[in-house]
């Protein structure tokens, strides 16, 4: 297995426990962490494929880490599953605004949650031994590094905005549906509203802004979906 670095992190030594077991009898090898600083120090210490964050911890919670994690240029693409007690919908929802790739309800089905885990790396690992690239307009995504720039301006993209705006570049003019976006780049991992593909379309548009490009660059057709233009 190429890409099996796990960081766990969470403050229930029992869950760090269950979790490094489940893991480890897959064939993943763990870190584990049981705060937010400790987190960060080993994300930059060593090479880490996927990381297990729990919401709820003392100090920086998981909200805080994974914005920490996603404005760090070294490891800001890693992949983030979140894992969380609360059953409140504003939790998920940040976190999908600030960039998680995941969210995985406690108590945890371990079953499931390998699934999730093996079709992210999966897909990442086959990112990485392509080297191609898709190029549209000033936009040019290579599939190998996962570098994304605009208008050779580099933009930090996380692992799920990163596939949806390459689904739309590698077809532009046409009209992708909420729902074959879902299919397209969430089809492994169980059921996720159409609203996900709203809150990650309007974090690449934010992105795209604050570096000086027009977030109009992805345009919105009403009542179907989204599309590159072919034309401004």
């Amino acid at each position: 297995m190429a890409s099996n670095n796990i960081l766990i992190v969470d403050d229930d030594p029992i869950v760090l426990r269950m979790l490094e077991s489940a893991l480890s009898k897959n064939g993943y090898h763990t870190f584990k962490a049981e705060s937010g600083e400790d987190a960060l120090r080993i994300l930059d210490a060593l090479d880490i494929n996927l990381v297990l964050l729990d919401v709820v911890l003392p100090g920086m919670d998981g909200l805080k880490i994974l914005k920490e994690i996603r404005h760090n240029p070294t490891y800001g693409f890693v992949p983030v599953l979140m894992l969380t007690s609360r059953d409140s919908e504003i939790d998920h929802v940040i976190g999908l605004e600030l960039g998680a790739d995941d969210y995985i309800s406690k108590p945890i089905r371990f079953h499931e949650l390998i699934a999730r885990i093996k079709a992210v790396l999966r897909r990442a690992d086959s990112n990485r031994t392509s080297s191609s690239k898709v190029v549209f307009r000033g936009l040019v995504m290579d599939l190998s590094s996962r570098k994304v720039t605009v208008n050779d301006q580099e933009i930090e993209l996380s692992f799920k905005e990163f596939e949806l705006l390459c689904l739309l570049a590698k077809r532009p003019g046409r009209v992708f549906t909420r729902a074959e976006i879902l299919d397209a780049v969430w089809s492994e991992e169980g059921f996720w509203e159409t609203r996900t593909v709203d809150v990650h379309i309007r974090r690449i548009r934010k992105k795209l802004e604050e570096i000086g490009q027009s977030p109009l660059l992805i345009e919105t057709v009403r009542n179907v979906g989204y599309r590159l233009p072919m034309s401004l």
